[in-house]
């Protein structure tokens, strides 16, 4: 069963997104994301507004990219950066692909940031999981120190950027669902395909 777990997990994650596809292709209104929406608004200030503009820049193409280049200069693994880099070139282009499969426009009248283009799924998000998803998977693998500790701090990363879509209201609660079941999905088939190809020659 466990051999198999991971596949039950890309199945489940792809039909999640299929789901939330169907949903937004047929224009339905979806309840739960006035229902997220409104309970994050409650929280609404000016300093947590704030935080949440930084913290947004956590899956920004400025913030990713940064980080694959400096590892590429600085790691003397150079495999793990080469295939971090491949990881943000294939997700960017799904996410182009994406975005203009179901041109859904953005939450309007509640925005705290200004954003363009459109909505299902988030950018960011997709990103996030993907990128900081990749980084989590390479170090579950690798043999440094206090795994569980970074391991914890980039999953964290991954949904503070996403709450914070949310909560500056450039994104609906699903666009970010979207995004993390679609970003999962691919994880796991690149990951897989890539795997062999690091242990082997490590």
């Amino acid at each position: 069963m466990k051999k198999y777990l991971k596949w039950i997990i890309c199945i489940l994650s792809f039909m999640v997104f299929i789901t939330l596809s169907i949903l937004i292709l047929t224009k339905n209104d979806i309840y739960l994301d006035s229902l997220v929406y409104n309970f994050v608004s409650k929280y609404i200030s000016k300093d947590l507004t704030n935080i949440m503009k930084y913290l947004t820049y956590i899956g920004s193409a400025v913030m990713v990219i940064s980080i694959t280049l400096f590892t590429l200069i600085f790691f003397k693994n150079k495999k793990y950066s080469l295939f971090m880099a491949l990881d943000l070139i294939i997700i960017t282009i799904l996410q182009i692909i994406l975005k203009n499969i179901f041109t859904r426009s953005r939450p309007i009248n509640i925005n705290l940031i200004t954003e363009t283009g459109y909505s299902f799924p988030s950018g960011h998000s997709l990103t996030a999981f993907a990128f900081y998803g990749l980084i989590i998977y390479l170090i579950y693998i690798s043999k440094i120190k206090n795994k569980k500790i970074y391991i914890t701090l980039f999953s964290i990363l991954i949904l503070v950027t996403g709450l914070s879509r949310i909560y500056l209201g450039v994104h609906f609660f699903t666009d970010v669902i979207g995004a993390f079941s679609f970003s999962l999905f691919y994880l796991i088939i690149y990951t897989s395909i890539i795997k062999k190809k690091i242990i082997d020659k490590s």
